[in-house]
């Protein structure tokens, strides 16, 4: 049955499509501007309401449910075969309301190699201090010059679990030196420190905040269960303008609502080049497909898909009280530690159960290596593409088992594990996102292509067989580790590269980083859909604005990022708007 149709009509100066995190960023900056007008849609729930978004350890509720977008990939051959669930926040504030929390900015290189003078490392840096409130903690000496103090964004330091102090005594000692604050500074590719979190007095900070709470103005206007479709397109003066958009909601409602000055679509890696697709807006055969008459032909819609591959390596706990398990799954511990948060917003509940983090180069363990020694590289890289002062891998532990959902062999009797994490950085693998159908409510087809150059699953391998060694021969985890968890598996004995590679194939996962499918660039570049102020080639009033529109994903998490996207099109969006004025 064809979706229905109401023929009211609302107009606004600003539409922005999708409330997640850039896209609430950019309507609070905004709405700044007391003359403008600015309407955010969103597809799913308003969030001020929902418990798992605000108790950051009720984080993995938010799945399966009409929470997440469910979204999960095709089969993949890097990893074997298998298809991986790339679960993201529906509802207000979106991902920054089931992320990790973490504050991990990547070096100011990640961003100069972008190449485009609107989004320097100084400028990105700049964007991301500018959208957060820092709360210190007398424990922590942080770099207070990198730290913003007037955001909406409230932070701080992560209070550590005695297994991620072994954890860190152990990297220390497997060549990582600590700096505390360095995933703040970005200028240490080799080490070992705390990370900040969206966290502050147990309650966690989301991107929704910057339009609600104390910054909610009388001139945005929220729509909640508001799939936008397309946007609206016409010729003005000759050129293709946008001037509105077409929304559906879940019991197939239309409406329209009319941008009087621009269409800034935020809806994240996955949605915002399903929203340019539908809108006749991408590659010509990919729009064809679906019999959408292809308005602007641009190549790089939907595709230079990139994350960070992920993988979580457990292990057995000889002793009690060093890792969380006891508070969560032994006996009836997850009821007082419910009532704990519930009283006090304190506990294992109020915080994400990540631990010490580490950045590590691979250039010695990598250089008698055939593949990585006989590659081709840039001046001054290495085979990754990297410099030197920016990291190829990253580690860290969690504070007790868990993490995606597979994940399920939990030590309900009365036993411990922990794992430690590692995630590659600058991956040669390039993935898609493409329609399924033409139907707004359905979820695309998406394809990482996860491991699927032979760089990428040779540093991966390496980085899991140094992260076994830190935990197996570390000087604070050697003498408490029983093994591998479960039991019946060995990584805790490999030392071949090729068991590791068996065990990436199994257990890799996404780090939830999806970036670059509506990726900026030059002029010159056929690849690119937007210049470097965002804006769609060949389309007036209409931007991209979060995580998708950047060219390469950093060498850190995209949480910051996508703040910082959203500070810098907003600084970006009101210079325009003055000039036009």
């Amino acid at each position: 049955m064809a979706p229905s149709r109401t023929d009211s009509e609302e107009a606004y100066d600003y539409i922005i499509c999708g409330g997640g995190t850039s896209g609430c960023v950019i309507a609070g900056r905004l709405a700044e501007e007391l003359n403008a007008t600015i309407l955010v849609l969103e597809a799913g729930q308003d969030s001020a309401d929902l418990e798992n978004v605000h108790m950051a350890g009720g984080w993995s509720n938010n799945f399966d449910s009409e929470t997440d977008w469910n979204i999960v990939t095709e089969p993949m051959v890097g990893v074997g075969g298998r298809q991986v669930k790339c679960s993201r926040g529906r509802f207000l504030g979106g991902s920054s309301g089931v992320n990790g929390t973490l504050c991990i900015r990547g070096t100011k290189q990640d961003y100069d190699d972008w190449g485009l003078e609107e989004w320097t490392g100084d400028k990105m840096f700049g964007y991301m201090a500018k959208a957060e409130t820092f709360h210190g903690k007398d424990w922590f000496k942080a770099n207070s010059a990198d730290h913003g103090s007037s955001g909406p964004l409230h932070t701080e330091p992560h209070d550590l679990a005695p297994i991620s102090q072994l954890v860190r005594e152990s990297m220390i000692d497997q060549g990582l030196p600590f700096h505390q604050d360095m995933f703040t500074t970005g200028e240490t590719p080799h080490g070992c420190g705390d990370v900040i979190r969206t966290v502050h007095k147990g309650i966690r900070s989301t991107a929704a905040d910057f339009i609600t709470k104390g910054f909610r103005r009388e001139n945005i206007t929220i729509t909640t269960d508001a799939t936008v479709d397309k946007v609206i397109l016409s010729k003005d003066s000759g050129e293709l303008t946008a001037t509105g958009v077409l929304t559906v909601s879940k019991d197939g409602q239309q409406k329209e609502y009319r941008a009087r000055k621009e269409v800034i679509v935020s809806a994240g890696a996955y949605c915002s080049p399903l929203i340019l697709l539908r809108s006749g807006i991408g590659p010509k055969d990919e729009l064809a497909k679906h019999g959408i008459e292809c308005k602007i032909d641009l190549s790089g819609v939907g595709n230079n898909l990139q994350d960070h591959v992920l993988c979580f390596i457990f292990y057995e706990v000889l002793k009690e009280g060093l890792t969380n398990d006891y508070l969560a799954y032994h006996d009836n511990a997850i009821a007082s530690t419910y009532q704990l948060y519930q009283e006090k917003k304190t506990g294992l509940l109020s915080t994400f159960p990540f631990g010490i983090f580490g950045y590590a180069r691979l250039d010695e363990r990598l250089k008698d290596e055939p593949l990585w020694r006989d590659a081709k590289r840039e001046d001054g890289r290495d085979p990754m593409g990297l410099k030197p002062n920016q990291p190829n891998i990253e580690f860290w532990n969690t504070e007790l088992y868990g993490g995606p959902k597979q994940y399920t062999d939990f030590p309900i009797d009365h036993k411990h594990a922990f794992a430690l994490c590692t995630l590659l950085f600058n991956q040669h693998s390039r993935g898609s996102v493409t329609l399924r159908s033409k139907d707004p409510l359905e979820n695309p087809v998406v394809n990482h292509n996860y491991l699927g150059d032979p760089l990428d699953m040779l540093v991966m391998t390496e980085a899991c067989r140094y992260a076994n060694e830190i935990v197996m021969k570390g000087a604070g985890t050697k003498d408490i580790v029983k093994g591998s968890w479960p039991s019946d598996l060995t990584h805790h004995a490999y030392t071949k590269r090729e068991e590791w590679v068996s065990y990436v194939k199994q257990h890799a996962t996404t780090c939830y980083h999806p970036s670059g499918t509506c990726a900026m660039g030059q002029s010159n570049d056929p690849n690119a859909v937007l210049d470097s102020k965002l804006q769609v080639k060949g389309v007036k009033n209409l931007r991209v604005a979060d995580v998708s529109s950047v060219p390469k994903v950093n060498n850190g998490h995209t949480q910051m990022v996508a703040y910082g996207i959203g500070e810098g099109a907003a600084e970006i969006i009101k210079a325009d708007s003055k000039v036009k004025a």
